[in-house]
């Protein structure tokens, strides 16, 4: 079985630690950075299974903002799937440890037990038995059955669900068989079925309570009762979720310490002096402050990484009647060659000053597949990309005359963003276009728009006119940067996450056949031709922010430190830290 990709852990000079990190943001969202001291930290036990940890005290942790519902099938939001991982499972979960980069990492059991196909069409799943959910009403700790697995299956694929087609693209149905034993039956075989199991997008366990039907049940949009190892305490919009370890949980140990706090921290500058102050024990940090950090306190522990985060731009949609300027190739090529690459990694990642002060940082070019997932990731300064690899350079005098040559193209067209939700870097990056468009000839109007109510509900998903930036979800495995932005149904229509709703026949064949190409190196030679043809007409034009070295600091304290990509630093990291005071 093919397993995810391998990201390169680019770090300062003697860092010792892997960090962590679950959310959209490249630098400073930190949604998973872990704080404050413990006070009352006690040794554990002589018969404890994670000998010489010390238990208990609180993290504080930071988040830019609320959830836009903390239903974790009620958004696609980055903020709601990093909030479900605190308190749902799912079937399988990326096996993270101490020594295991983000790529590194594979999918590994969660609440099944196991998964075995003979055929790779049908996959028996059996559950762990004796899987608790959290002790509070209407479930009351009973016991999780394939019951669950049904509702949470049949929730996942509904059409209320906007991202079913990561999982009805591939799975015909569920069959229950008894009470801890179920198949999932394929339409065809895949060699990324347990990758798909593991992504944090897809499908969490919810007991069946959260429904009705009949039964007493809970409002999921104002409560989380899952089987995961946090237990939700309370939540005040706008200040902080707090939350306490499950000592129900299936995993004998685990969560390390008593409880955790997100506190809502929206301005970089904030989260920034909380860290400074001690008051909170790890911090995303912009690389203009990471020399100044070092200075001021040399006993921090560091990390740097280049997360598997593609950002771009991208046009509305590719069906509309003829005249939409950016149905012509030529536009969207002229768009990415406005974009100076170099300069704008420099601009968000402070990477001149880095590197002289001697750290290693990344300067790769994203494609459509970001440059941290390094295994399938095709450099767009290669020999390898062919023609296309032109499309990406910095060229003001050519796009110049291809805008020219289209009538219309200097007409008003909104470009549009959210600049409250992915932090610092993001935001740059995102004001930077609007220069490098204007520079090539386009009539810009700038529209920011508010997270929750706009992009995420209506740009995100292709609904909006002109152009947008944005970033793609982080996905574990490959497979859905080819599936969600190029996606179409079993009628052949664009689905809703294809922003563009674009139609190429040649990448919905190769989608196909790298799914159930079993041949590493013919696999990516099929996702390289895929960001060879997204290149040669820039459906979507990837962009930096995603491609340089993120710098996270941890208080000398910290201990336990992993690291994972996607969604699921709830259960995959943040349950393992633990602090040494």
């Amino acid at each position: 079985m093919l397993r995810g990709a391998g990201v390169a852990g680019i770090g300062l000079a003697g860092a010792a630690l892997i960090g962590c990190g679950d959310d959209d943001d490249d630098d400073d969202v930190a949604a998973p950075a872990p704080a404050a001291p413990a006070a009352t930290a006690a040794p554990a036990a002589a018969d404890d299974p994670f000998p010489g940890v010390k238990r208990g005290g609180e993290l504080v942790l930071t988040l830019t903002g609320d959830p836009p519902t903390i239903d974790p099938y009620g958004n696609n939001s980055f903020l709601t799937k990093g909030f479900a991982a605190y308190h749902y499972s799912r079937l399988f979960k990326l096996g993270t440890g101490p020594n295991i980069s983000a790529g590194g990492a594979v999918p590994v059991p969660d609440l099944a037990e196991s998964a075995e196909t003979a055929d790779g069409l049908r996959w028996v799943m059996k559950l762990k038995k004796g899987v608790k959910f959290h002790n509070l009403p209407p479930v009351d700790g009973r016991e999780l059955t394939t019951e669950d697995i049904r509702f949470s299956y049949d929730l996942a694929t509904s059409d209320k669900n906007l991202l079913r087609e990561g999982l009805t693209n591939d799975i015909d149905g569920l069959e229950v068989i008894d009470d801890y034993t179920f198949a999932f039956n394929l339409k065809n075989p895949i060699s990324t079925f347990l990758d798909v199991m593991s992504d944090g997008n897809l499908l969490w366990i919810m007991p069946f309570e959260s429904e009705g039907a009949g039964r007493n049940a809970f409002d999921p949009k104002l409560e989380s009762i899952g089987t995961g190892p946090w237990i939700l305490d309370q939540y005040r919009p706008s200040v902080a979720i707090q939350r306490s370890k499950n000592p129900d949980y299936f995993i004998e140990g685990i969560p390390f310490v008593d409880g955790m706090k997100h506190v809502i921290t929206p301005e970089y500058a904030t989260r920034l002096a909380q860290f400074q102050a001690g008051n909170t024990t790890a911090f995303g940090s912009s690389g203009n402050d990471v020399l100044a950090l070092r200075s001021q306190n040399p006993d921090l522990q560091w990390r740097g990484n280049v997360p598997q985060l593609v950002s771009m731009l991208y046009f509305s949609d590719q069906n509309v009647p003829d005249g939409a300027l950016w149905k012509d190739d030529r536009f969207r090529i002229a768009v990415s060659m406005s974009v100076d690459r170099n300069g704008v990694t420099d601009l968000a990642y402070n990477t001149s000053e880095l590197k002289a002060a001697g750290l290693d940082v990344s300067e790769a070019w994203n494609n459509y597949v970001p440059a941290g997932m390094t295994r399938w990731w095709l450099d767009p300064q290669s020999a390898d990309h062919g023609a296309s690899g032109k499309n990406f350079n910095y060229d003001v005098a050519e796009a110049s005359k291809m805008i020219a040559a289209i009538p219309g193209a200097t007409d008003e067209v909104t470009y549009q963003y959210t600049a409250n939700r992915y932090g610092s870097t993001f935001n740059k990056v995102a004001e930077a276009n609007i220069g490098f468009m204007q520079d090539i000839g386009l009539d810009i109007k700038v529209q920011v728009q508010d997270y929750s109510s706009v992009y995420i509900t209506n740009t995100s998903n292709g609904v909006f006119d002109g152009i947008a930036f944005g970033y793609e979800t982080p996905f574990p495995e490959v497979s859905p940067y080819m599936s969600r932005a190029f996606g179409v149904d079993e009628q052949g229509e664009p689905q809703l996450k294809n922003r563009g709703r674009i139609i190429d026949q040649d990448i919905i064949e190769i989608t196909k056949k790298q799914a159930v190409e079993v041949d590493p190196e013919a696999r990516r030679e099929l996702i390289w031709e895929f960001q060879r043809i997204n290149a040669t007409h820039m459906y979507y034009v990837p962009n930096q922010a995603g491609a340089g070295t993120n710098f996270t600091a941890y208080q000398p304290n910290v201990r336990g430190i992993r690291q994972t990509r996607g969604y699921g630093a709830g259960v995959e990291t943040t349950a393992h830290l633990w602090l040494d005071s």
